[in-house]
């Protein structure tokens, strides 16, 4: 599988003077496989420590100078380690935190070796570490699941992927080109983009395994609950966990999740989720201008899964059911189309930025509206509705237009591209504004698609 994220480590490997790069991604995203395709394709000599399968390895960096660590290495792997044609790899360091502080040291004085640290409860240890970080040391970056494109790439739809990313405005799109990449947009629905429900996918096309790898990877996370649980009930967190699937779409009330259980609890609950990265909040924010996080109502959010395979195996959705429709509004009343396109859109961040989505609500007796997703294009505030099929209202959109002055706003569904000036009539009156409609197949080229009608 061709990660996307393989060209930021060439251009970081290629830096001067190179930091130490940390990796931030949630359990089983393929941050392990990346780094060691990428040493692979680099022909650098991979030294590879687990310090969760291993923890007494975090002894040999007892010093802080890399000279000795690297002599404690050698004799520790059997290896040389030529530094210049080497990757120093410290997966699952969130088992051996207090090695995070010690990466500044490598960055002062042994910057000709590649180092790379990963893990997959890193902001765990973040939050709590007591130690001192190598703040302006350290390099990020930040790992989704398989974005769109890359689940075409990897499951031989080169053809397609290419199809995609040099589509223009204009263009007609065959019918049987769309119809292909909209059965393509099911099945992602369906698998998602965790790398081995993908592998599992193209190695069998049977949807019961895929199934299996789902659930096992929810086990995998519900076994991670006591490390990160604290004195809170586990229970609590696999209520907030089953919840957020049912909730796709909606406002996240903690009533429904369990009207038993304190809201303080849930609440914390969703917290560490959110933190192990299981979970995604999309935040109610002003959108008046940027940054859209200074505006942010912690009252109103709304709360995505990591993934959207994982989200359809909670819910027990089938190909047959995807296949038997053509509009998605029937899958769990549209939620499962604003998981679709939240997800793509956190793979829209640059590697270095850690995703942060928002939406927009207008809460007022007989005038409530809602835009589901509100993104940040350069300088510019772009509200994107959700139309699972291929038609709907847009009093929304027409509102928030007008209301914020805009002369740009998006709409993604399962029609064929198009734009033009649309007139939008609201309470508020009327507003001209260009509106770009886009099938679920090309969020993936959102930001290069609005810069072509901006030019």
């Amino acid at each position: 599988m061709k990660r996307a994220r393989r060209e930021f480590l060439g251009d970081w490997l290629d830096s001067s003077p190179r930091k130490p790069l940390v990796i931030r991604g949630a359990r089983q995203v393929g941050k392990t496989w990346l780094i060691r395709d990428f040493a692979h394709s680099q022909g650098l000599e991979l030294i590879e420590l687990n310090f969760e399968k291993r923890p007494e390895l975090e002894s040999l960096f007892a010093s802080n100078d890399p000279k000795e660590i690297l002599l404690n290495l050698r004799a520790f792997t059997k290896s040389k380690i030529e530094p210049s044609t080497s990757l120093l790899f410290l997966d699952e360091i969130q088992e051996a935190p207090k090695l995070l502080g010690k990466l500044r040291w490598f960055a002062e004085d042994a910057p000709e070796l590649a180092v790379v640290a990963a893990g997959s409860l890193l902001e765990f240890a973040l939050a709590k570490h007591e130690f001192s970080m190598p703040v302006g040391r350290i390099n990020y970056m930040h790992l989704e699941p398989l974005s769109f494109e890359e689940f075409l790439d990897a499951v031989g739809h080169q053809a397609l992927k290419e199809y995609v990313e040099q589509y223009t405005w204009g263009v007609s799109i065959p019918t049987a080109i769309h119809a292909e990449l909209m059965k393509v947009v099911r099945e992602y629905m369906l698998v998602g983009g965790m790398p081995a429900a993908v592998s599992t996918w193209i190695n069998s096309h049977i949807l019961e395994k895929v199934s299996q790898v789902h659930f096992d990877l929810l086990a995998t996370y519900r076994d991670d609950f006591a490390k990160y649980s604290g004195r809170l009930s586990t229970d609590r967190l696999e209520e907030v966990l089953s919840a957020v699937p049912r909730q796709l779409g909606s406002k996240f009330v903690y009533s429904q999740v369990n009207p038993q259980a304190s809201s303080v609890s849930l609440r914390q609950g969703l917290d560490l989720l959110t933190k192990a990265k299981v979970c995604h909040e999309v935040l109610s924010t002003a959108a008046n201008g940027l940054p859209m996080g200074a505006e942010v109502n912690e009252k109103y959010k709304k709360v995505l899964m990591l993934d959207c395979g994982l989200c359809s195996a909670s819910l027990g959705l089938t190909i047959q059911q995807l296949q038997s429709v053509t509009e998605l509004i029937m899958i769990n009343s549209g939620g499962m189309a604003e998981q679709f396109v939240g997800q793509q859109l956190r793979t829209l961040f640059p590697p270095f930025v850690s995703p942060a989505l928002y939406y927009w609500q207008r809460s007022k007796k007989g005038a409530n509206a809602e835009i589901d997703y509100v993104l940040q294009h350069e300088s510019q505030v772009i509200p994107i509705e959700v139309k699972a099929g291929s038609s709907g209202s847009l009093k929304s959109l027409h509102q928030f237009v007008k209301q914020k002055k805009k002369k740009i706003a998006v709409r993604i569904n399962s029609d064929y591209p198009s734009a033009g000036i649309v007139q939008g009539t609201s309470k508020s009156g009327a507003a001209a504004y260009d509106l770009l409609s886009l099938p679920f197949y090309l969020i993936g080229q959102l930001h290069r698609l609005i810069q072509q009608r901006s030019v």
